[in-house]
């Protein structure tokens, strides 16, 4: 019998915790103190603060299945494996044990418990490099040769498979660009103290049969694990995080760490014999639901299937999230706006007429995850009027932008792309519509006018999201701290509807959105402002309690309640006894007492999205 995805995420946990790991629920798909991404997107992103040596409630070893969200392959999905949501199985060593135990357990559980054939199996490792000080991982390749041992296969190492191929090897040798992992990417990239190191990615061999190599730009390259032709998949990767930057290398970290992370939907596939990750049981339902409603069948028209499934599935996620989203033409919410017409234009494309029809299979969703994140099905009224609202919006966008192509005689490049970026056709519906006037598109200038685009639009984000509690000097510990106390200030004079949605605090501002319908006053402003600078007076010690979830809510405890499970957080106070004037669950790093924060000031106030307000405040 086919194992299910429910059941592998399952044994994923039940495995880790028998090894002596702590199930800790998923975070929210909306970064928290984290803004270098719109996104979580990846089940080591909440753990920072723990992997530079902040000590977890829940101890020194920990496991999860995490919500995860990569908006730069939303131009990729269609293919086989590229999702835009997906899950991250990930476990965690925090100082604990190393890359003995790790590769030896990933591969027991690959092997064992979803009984993944062995001989499929290849690992990679990094090659080292001089100029940073940083030797070849021997360490692990001497670990994984006897791993391999146990499954009766002689490992081989290679060294530059992608010069020389695979050689009959069984582990090869790559560069950093393949093989090493930091917040910021390869060695060269990260800044002085970031930490980081090798890693040793595990590939699943889905069949040289495949013959992906054949009329392909890929057919006179050598074959090696780590091309992207698609005959091997990447199922897992375990990071190895031992390094720090300093000013002519690296140095030792005193706490040795380990990251691992392999994704449910390329495991489910692998695990149930397929070699595309929408023909898994994790799309079925969804699949079923757009040809019922298509009156078309999936096989005839594949790419346009997978989009739709998958970018209602990340929407419905967003929407849906306890810190949820709303389309907007900004920041999260525009990705939100992407993902849902984006989805509309593909429907539209095989048929689907319907009014409403995005709720319907934002149904299925919820239905598919009720038991692991029953989230999703307690907030499905919202997502769903969220969803018609941009539906109906879109359907008159489209009406307009048809008229606006009706007025052009010729369609050059910048034409098609004003057409994209303002009216949301795809480059494929104009052309067929220039096809029936009997006229050209010059689809090369429109692709080189996306690409500025594009590159316009990383480079805002690198500059708009750059910073965040990434670092934990004491200008943002304090920003930090004083973000507590503007919370509890808010609450105190806008009323208890008031919740944190986000945040982003550098050494330099505080930016902070919150649940709130209107505009502030600016007597309300200066009431905030008024609260945080008499606490901060008052030089109120600031101080934390690890306890229960249960008891952090008893005590109304500010914070995000994510988890089914039972388990230990950690609640910062400001002051004590009746002089208490903010309890929230958080990881820190908070000052010891409130008199070092300065004067507070609020310097603007304004519209995030809809029912959520900024603000943007400093200390002097």
């Amino acid at each position: 019998m086919v194992m299910t995805s429910s059941e592998l995420r399952r044994k994923y946990l039940d495995f880790f915790k028998k090894n002596g790991h702590e199930i800790i629920p998923s975070a929210s798909l909306i970064p928290e103190n984290d803004s270098s991404t719109l996104f979580i997107s990846s089940g080591m992103q909440p753990l920072v603060p723990y992997l530079l040596g902040e000590k977890h409630p829940q101890g020194n070893r920990l496991a999860n299945s995490q919500k995860s969200l990569r908006t730069e392959d939303i131009d990729e999905v269609g293919d086989n494996l590229h999702t835009t949501f997906f899950e991250m199985l990930g476990n965690w060593s925090l100082g604990d044990y190393f890359k003995k135990e790790q590769l030896n357990w990933i591969f027991e559980f690959l092997v064992k418990d979803l009984e993944i054939d062995p001989k499929r199996l290849y690992s990679t490792v990094f090659r080292g490099e001089e100029k940073i000080g940083v030797s070849k991982d021997e360490e692990s390749v001497n670990i994984l040769k006897q791993v391999f041992k146990k499954y009766k296969i002689e490992a081989k190492d290679i060294d530059f498979p992608e010069e020389n191929g695979m050689q009959d090897g069984r582990i090869f040798y790559y560069s950093a660009r393949k093989c090493w992992w930091s917040k910021s990417g390869t060695p060269e990239k990260m800044p002085l103290s970031e930490i980081g190191g090798p890693d040793s990615e595990i590939f699943y061999d889905l069949g040289a049969e495949l013959k992906r190599h054949e009329n392909s730009e890929f057919r006179d390259l050598p074959c090696h694990v780590n091309c992207d032709c698609g005959r091997f998949v990447e199922i897992g990767n375990s990071v190895f995080i031992e390094y720090k930057k300093i000013e002519n290398g690296f140095k030792k970290l005193k706490q040795y760490n380990v990251d691992f992370g392999g994704g449910l939907e390329r495991l489910t596939m692998v695990v149930q014999g397929k070699n595309n990750v929408f023909e898994t049981d994790l799309f079925s339902d969804l699949i079923k639901k757009i040809e019922e409603l298509s009156g078309k069948k999936y096989e005839e028209n594949k790419n346009s299937f997978r989009i739709i499934v998958d970018h209602i599935r990340a929407a419905t996620f967003i929407i849906g999230d306890v810190r949820g989203i709303t389309p907007s033409n900004l920041g999260q919410g525009y990705i939100v706006r992407r993902l849902i017409r984006r989805a509309i234009r593909f429907g539209k494309k095989i048929g689907i007429g319907k009014d409403g029809w995005l709720k319907e299979v934002a149904e299925v969703v919820a239905i598919n995850y009720e038991d692991v994140y029953p989230e999703i099905k307690d907030n499905l009224d919202f997502i769903s009027a969220e969803l018609t609202k941009e539906e109906e919006k879109f359907i008159l966008t489209l009406e307009k932008g048809l008229k606006e192509f009706e007025k052009l005689n010729n369609v050059s490049g910048t034409d098609a792309f004003n057409l994209y970026q303002t009216y949301g056709f795809p480059i494929e519906i104009t052309a067929e519509l220039a096809k029936e006037k009997g006229i050209n598109v010059n689809v090369e200038e429109f692709r080189n006018e996306l690409e500025k685009h594009q590159e316009l639009s990383r480079t805002a984000s690198a500059g708009m999201f750059k910073g965040g509690l990434a670092d934990n000097s004491e200008a943002t510990t304090k920003l930090h701290t004083a973000a507590h106390l503007m919370l509890a200030g808010l609450r105190k004079v806008l009323g208890d509807e008031v919740y944190q949605k986000g945040s982003n605090i550098t050494a330099e501002r505080l930016r902070f959105d919150f649940s709130h319908k209107e505009k502030m006053t600016g007597e309300q402003l200066k009431d905030v402002e008024n609260f945080v600078n008499g606490i901060i007076e008052k030089d109120l010690p600031v101080w934390f309690e690890e306890m229960p979830l249960e008891k952090a809510k008893e005590i109304n405890a500010m914070g995000v309640f994510e988890s089914k499970y039972g388990q230990n957080v950690k609640v910062y106070f400001i002051g004590k006894g009746d002089k208490n004037v903010s309890r929230e669950i958080c990881g820190g790093p908070h000052v010891e007492h409130t008199g070092i924060l300065g004067k507070f000031k609020i310097l603007k106030e304004e519209s995030s999205s809809s029912g959520i307000r900024r603000i943007k405040a400093i200390l002097e």
